[in-house]
């Protein structure tokens, strides 16, 4: 029949090494709750979760050439090249096996769009953006007590003027093609994971339909 509907369906039919995926990206700035939400949408929606910035500090860990350059970059503020991120979540997604994926904390610009749609040939499904304000999440990051690295204020400054310049065009990228489903992060955590399983409940009973 060739319907504009059955084209944006192939579009949708997004493919990692022969296999069709379905990816939601998770945005939000730092503190902003989304690894939380992220533990509860994989328990309860067999989702893979896969964080950006662990899998840098993972490769940073490894002690690899690779590593130390991600490691400088971190700590300067700056973004980490597309390429090398974009890498890591290929290898991570093809080595879990699963179909369905949480990317957390990426694309963090323009550019890492872009790249990660023209390297993997993967639109995501929807874009889930946790937003909530600087001063809440800036009160939760120094109540953490990780030892990271990238949690003192000066840092947290940084990361929060990277996230605006850089993650809100992707959204309003992601926002003029009805992409994103946005998400009060300010509120408790069970009362942010309630609005969470709305959209997520309606994603799955789409996918069977």
């Amino acid at each position: 029949m060739g319907s504009a509907t059955e084209a944006i369906k192939d579009v949708s039919e997004n493919l990692l090494g022969g296999k069709k995926v379905a990816v939601v990206f998770v945005l939000g700035g730092p503190g902003s709750g989304k690894g939380t939400q992220c533990a509860n949408i994989v328990e309860h929606y067999g989702f893979s979760h896969l964080s950006a910035g662990d899998l840098l500090r993972a490769e940073i860990k490894s002690g690899s050439e690779n590593g130390t350059m991600i490691q400088n970059m971190i700590k300067e503020g700056k973004i980490v090249p597309s390429e090398v991120t974009i890498k890591l979540l290929q290898t991570a997604m093809l080595e879990s096996g699963n179909d369905k994926f949480l990317i957390d904390g990426f694309p963090r610009n323009e550019e890492n769009r872009a790249a990660f749609e023209r390297v993997t040939g993967i639109v995501p499904e929807f874009v889930l953006f946790f937003d909530c304000s600087e001063e809440e999440m800036e009160r939760r990051l120094l109540g953490r007590n990780q030892g990271r690295v990238d949690d003192n204020i000066e840092t947290i400054r940084k990361r929060f003027k990277v996230f605006v310049d850089s993650s809100l065009p992707v959204i309003e990228y992601y926002d003029s093609r009805e992409k994103v489903k946005k998400i009060d992060a300010a509120k408790p955590i069970s009362e942010v994971f309630e609005d969470v399983k709305v959209i997520f409940s309606s994603f799955a009973s789409e996918e069977t339909a």
